[in-house]
This record gives C-alpha cells, sequence and structure tokens, in this order.
C-alpha cells in the first residue's frame, strides 16, 4: 500500500498542461470506464447535483492534496464544494484528455482540463482556464470513484483558449 501511495504522490507531483491536449490513442475497456465516470463527475458539477457529486467520491476522498487544507472524507469535500456545485460564483467545467491504469488494476489516473466561467457579467476575465488530475479506485462493487483530485490553479484565458476547451471536449473515448 505504502509503494500505491507513493505512486500516486509522484503521479499527482508531474505537471499537467491547462492547454487541452489530444486524447491519449488505444485506451484499454477499463480505462475507458474511468473517462465515462469523469465525465459523469463532472456533468454532476454542470447538472448541479451535490448527490450525484457525492456519489463519485471514495468514502475516503482527499481533494486538493498539494495545499494546505486538504478536503477529507466524501461529506466534507462535497460540502466545500458546494460552491462550485451551485455555481453561484462560477460554473465549473472539465473533462478528461487521458486516462491511464497502470499495475494495479483497481487505481486509475485521469487528468485534463479545466475552465471557470464567472457568473457576474462585470468580472474581471470572466474566463480562467486550468487543470485537473484525479486518482480513481474501482470498488469491490465494481465502480470508480475519486479518492484523490487536485489540479493547477487556473489562470486567465483568452477567447483563443476558450475556444479549444469547448472543441477538445469529447464524450467518445478515444480506443485504438
Amino acid at each position: 500500500m505504502r509503494t500505491v501511495v507513493l505512486a500516486v504522490a509522484t503521479l499527482l507531483a508531474l505537471p499537467v498542461s491547462a492547454q487541452p491536449a489530444p486524447p491519449a490513442p488505444e485506451l484499454t475497456a477499463a480505462e475507458c470506464e474511468v473517462w465515462a465516470r469523469e465525465l459523469s463527475f463532472a456533468r454532476s458539477v454542470a447538472d448541479r447535483d451535490a448527490a450525484a457529486f457525492a456519489a463519485h467520491l471514495h468514502e475516503a476522498a482527499a481533494f486538493g492534496v498539494s495545499r494546505p487544507g486538504t478536503s477529507r472524507g466524501r461529506d466534507t469535500v462535497t460540502s466545500d464544494w458546494l460552491g462550485l456545485i451551485n455555481g453561484t460564483r462560477v460554473r465549473l467545467s472539465w473533462y478528461p484528455t487521458h486516462t491511464v491504469i497502470g499495475g494495479e488494476p483497481d487505481i486509475a489516473w485521469s487528468s485534463g482540463p479545466a475552465l471557470y466561467e464567472s457568473v457576474d457579467p462585470a468580472a474581471d476575465g470572466p474566463h480562467r482556464i486550468g487543470a485537473f488530475t484525479s486518482v480513481w479506485h474501482r470498488g469491490g462493487d465494481g465502480v470508480w470513484r475519486v479518492l484523490f483530485d487536485d489540479g493547477i490553479a487556473p489562470r486567465p484565458a483568452t477567447p483563443e483558449e476558450v475556444a479549444a476547451f469547448h472543441a477538445g471536449r469529447s464524450e467518445t473515448c478515444p480506443r485504438g
């Protein structure tokens, strides 16, 4: 288990581009399950559905793992994310561009871009772009749930970056 935690910590420390990247080619069926689950997780926020959001979380999930004040546990993470889930100040959207399963078949990594859109028309810089990294665990019930999540702090986005973000989203997992 210590090796798995060290591997996860190493993956979370890797830089992730805030720019949409081409999808990873030839993903396995299990990696496509994670891809679909990541899209479903993002949809829970787009739909402002806190219960669906919580259903995507491992009971011992840890969010914001690279920063002080990591949120720990499904209920705490959900509570800490309510402002984003409700979309009262910012609408958050994201999608995977990569999913990978390594040597442990019940642990997966996903990453991709994230777009923050201010709901205040007077806001300085209505769009910000960042990236996310999630580590998923498939439980005994066969369902993938987020165990660790983190991201790159968003920065102001140009109109071209916003357009590229929207153009880069794919509902279809890139199978070979």
